[in-house]
């Protein structure tokens, strides 16, 4: 038996994607969820002698269930771009892990496969906020304006399609989505053809709407914080609004808070892109934080501790 485990954002999906067109499995069992549930392998712990491939989520967040499913006879393959920690030594564990801010997992699997679906990983890499690493990308290509544009727009829908706290917030569950597109070997007829873009599109245009109308907390100072409504739009556009504030003030850090049903904050942190580090460190310095150095978050902050994350995320990005 074998299992896909994949982070429900762009990067996610496109890594799997370019590996299934080179290296199909035809009965994979899909394993996934919104683009913060990164705790995937815990929902197959029990799982004996199967082959498991692994993409886009932290080994380091992942690591006692991976320790279980290696001690229960699997063979794994990890691919990723998060903090791994200590990698365990096993002949039965392979790992593609590279944490360089400036790649995602859909360009460790492109450089896996040498270039072949190179198309896919540069939409990945756009999703995931890489639009430098993406043109570099592109430029091995012989693609048009319009075409590099066209695969920024379907990486960054896709990964907008990720944020949410459940699936019910999201436009499509991430494995139906995968579904949607795996079909495709060419994403520019995917483009064209799939009625799936036609709703993200409408979606992703009506929800940023709303966002931009979103005021800055204490405006006028270098690194930006915005606080949304406890609303399922808030959470499905905080991903991509993060990105497009970080592209638009490129030295300076941003901060999303968004309010939890429980009270607690869901946190989003972008790291200067002139500098790209240091978002990790801070999240993971709070309960249930976690992420890269270039963008990271904290799942539920406890609002007691809203301060202290604050003077936390000035200091971190003072200069």
């Amino acid at each position: 038996m074998h299992f896909d485990v994949f982070n429900g954002d762009a990067d996610g999906i496109l890594a799997l994607h370019q590996l299934r067109l080179h290296a199909p499995k035809p009965v994979a069992t899909l394993i996934t969820g919104v683009k913060r549930d990164i705790q995937l392998l815990s929902k197959i712990s029990k799982t004996q002698n199967s082959s498991i491939s692994v993409f886009d989520i932290s080994l380091d967040s992942n690591r006692d269930a991976l320790l279980t499913l290696l001690g229960a006879h699997n063979t794994i393959s990890y691919f990723d771009h998060h903090f791994s920690g200590d990698i365990p030594k096993t002949l039965h564990l392979t790992t593609h892990i590279n944490p360089s801010p400036t790649v995602c997992t859909s360009l460790i699997v492109d450089k896996l496969l040498e270039g072949k679906y190179r198309n896919w990983a540069i939409a990945g890499a756009y999703g995931d906020n890489l639009h430098d690493s993406a043109v570099k990308a592109a430029t091995t290509l012989s693609l048009t304006i319009e075409e590099t544009s066209q695969l920024r727009e379907l990486g960054e829908l896709l990964n907008y399609n990720g944020y949410g706290v459940t699936i019910s917030d999201l436009h499509f569950a991430p494995d139906d989505l995968y579904k949607a597109l795996h079909p495709f070997e060419d994403p520019f007829s995917f483009l064209a053809e799939s009625p799936e873009l036609k709703t993200l599109r409408l979606g992703f245009k009506e929800d940023m709407a709303l966002a931009m109308e979103q005021q800055e907390m204490n405006p006028g100072k270098k690194n930006r914080i915005y606080i949304f409504p406890n609303t399922p739009w808030a959470r499905r556009v905080s991903g991509v609004f993060s990105n497009l504030r970080a592209r638009e003030k490129k030295n300076a850090a941003h901060a999303l808070i968004l309010e939890n049903d429980d009270s607690s904050l869901r946190i989003s942190v972008r790291a200067p892109i002139d500098k790209r580090k240091d978002a990790d460190t801070l999240c993971l310095s709070f309960p249930t934080g976690g992420g890269r150095s270039a963008a990271a978050g904290i799942n539920q902050l406890p609002a007691e501790m809203l301060d202290d994350f604050l003077m936390r995320f000035q200091t971190t990005f003072s200069t």
